[in-house]
């Protein structure tokens, strides 16, 4: 599918707090040495014919600790005779914004895209494979820590020299739902999707420096995700350099 040049898409803006100045003993030491999860975007539709072997690839890899497999449902494929139920404007303009910082005027699913910057076709699961191994090999310089308070986050990040500016985002999503598709080009298949997004907020830009310590709001039970990502040289999403997940 080809689109026109877009101007970027709007995050939804939340408001936060300022971080209690005490750290609860129980919190580990943050260290950046270690490696951060690396995050799975899969942009799919229940409308499309190809999706159905990304989505259960995507299933296998919710299993996988290091891993942060998240399922963005995309509404261009709607017309054809089934409405994604999970579909959501904003990840359509979100995978629209990956082409244009790729320097690509076309879209498709399943795509898969991998730490913000690899993007691989989402039911080939050994191209999959060789990005997320390459992701892992990549340094991240940032240690996060995320901990939940109450109906809260608190988050705490720390950034190498240079590794500044940052977009701090949350993510939440639901675990599971099986859907009978009635019409279109899976029609008569149900299909069980997993790690499916229902909110995908853009919180704070941070430079880097000082340290980030603040508090999100994030009621209710549902999964939630905090990253940090970069942009890419021609602008639109970038890297994604940290990463961590609350349950």
């Amino acid at each position: 599918m080809t689109f026109s040049p877009i101007g970027a898409a709007c995050g939804l803006c939340i408001t936060f707090a300022a971080a209690a100045s005490g750290v609860q003993a129980q919190e580990q030491a943050m260290d950046a040495s270690l490696p951060s999860p690396v995050v799975l975007e899969l942009y799919t539709s229940q409308g499309c014919s190809s999706c159905p072997p990304a989505d259960a690839l995507l299933a296998e890899l919710t299993g996988d600790p290091g891993l942060i497999p998240l399922a963005l449902h995309v509404d261009y494929w709607d017309y054809i005779g089934w409405a994604d139920n999970f579909a959501n404007p904003h990840y359509t303009e979100r995978q629209k914004a990956y082409a244009r910082a790729a320097g690509s005027r076309m879209i498709y699913t399943p795509q898969m895209i991998v730490a913000g910057t690899r993007q691989v076709e989402g039911n080939d699961p050994e191209a999959v494979a060789s990005a997320i191994a390459e992701a892992r090999r990549t340094p991240s310089g940032i240690a996060l820590k995320v901990v939940r308070q109450g109906d809260g986050l608190h988050v705490r990040a720390e950034a190498a020299p240079g590794s500044g500016p940052l977009k701090l985002q949350l993510v939440r999503y639901k675990p599971e739902a099986t859907i009978d598709i009635a019409h279109g080009e899976n029609a008569g298949r149900s299909v069980t999707y997993r790690n499916i997004v229902t909110e995908w907020q853009a919180v704070a830009d941070w430079p880097g420096t000082p340290p980030l310590d603040m508090v999100l709001p994030a009621p209710g039970d549902a999964p939630t995700v905090v990253l940090l990502q970069g942009a890419a040289p021609l602008g639109g999403p970038g890297a994604i350099v940290a990463a961590a997940r609350v349950e």
